[in-house]
């Protein structure tokens, strides 16, 4: 896992298809999400994980496309019902299918797991990115894993570089990225937000 080259003057956010900051969500209508974008947000997010530099992150990455892959098969089957997120959950459940529907489950999980560890590394200066990717992984994978998996993600936490060596490869101009990075994981943790509410929700589980 090579980390992605950043040109001159831009930072790793930057180079990104799809923010997550511009993942449309419509207010007016139960905060639906732009299924398109999203998708490209989420994709674009797992070369986050090649930053960190270290194979043990290759599960991760993969687990996130493989459901990222499951959305967009369902949206492919049927596009007119999957413009959002949420009409495309509940158009598949109306199906008898749930496929997709989980993918986004957990896809939902692994980005909540990764928004809070980055969120709470770049609060907390002190902290090293291995603490903080062991707390979000407490709070958010680690209650829906079995005993197989949870060694695989023990493994990346361990895995996690420093602090000091992990930023550099965001951006040569570290006050971009520290700015850069967290106006990217507020919209993330609103995102996840929205969608953990929806996923509450009866008519959204099968």
């Amino acid at each position: 896992m090579s980390s992605p080259a950043i040109p001159q003057g831009a930072t790793l956010i930057s180079t990104f298809k799809r923010s997550f900051v511009d993942v449309p969500v419509d207010a007016q209508s139960d905060n639906a999400i732009s299924t398109t974008e999203f998708l490209e947000a989420a994709e674009s997010l797992t070369t986050m994980f090649d930053a960190l530099g270290s194979v043990a992150f290759s599960p991760v990455k993969s687990d996130m496309l493989g459901n990222v892959k499951k959305i967009r098969d369902r949206q492919l089957a049927a596009p007119a019902e999957s413009e959002t997120l949420q009409a495309l959950v509940l158009n598949e459940l109306k199906s008898k299918s749930h496929k997709a529907t989980e993918g986004l489950v957990w896809l939902v999980r692994g980005l909540d797991f990764t928004c809070i560890g980055l969120s709470q590394n770049l609060a907390k200066a002190s902290e090293e990115l291995a603490d903080s990717f062991r707390g979000a992984y407490g709070a958010t994978l680690k209650p829906h894993h079995g005993m197989l998996v949870k060694p695989v993600f023990s493994a990346a936490m361990s895995a996690c570089p420093y602090r000091k060596d992990f930023y550099p490869k965001l951006g040569a101009d570290q006050d971009a990225v520290t700015t850069e990075l967290g106006a990217y994981l507020a919209a993330l943790e609103k995102i996840v937000g929205i969608l953990k509410e929806f996923q509450s929700r009866k008519e959204a589980k099968w």
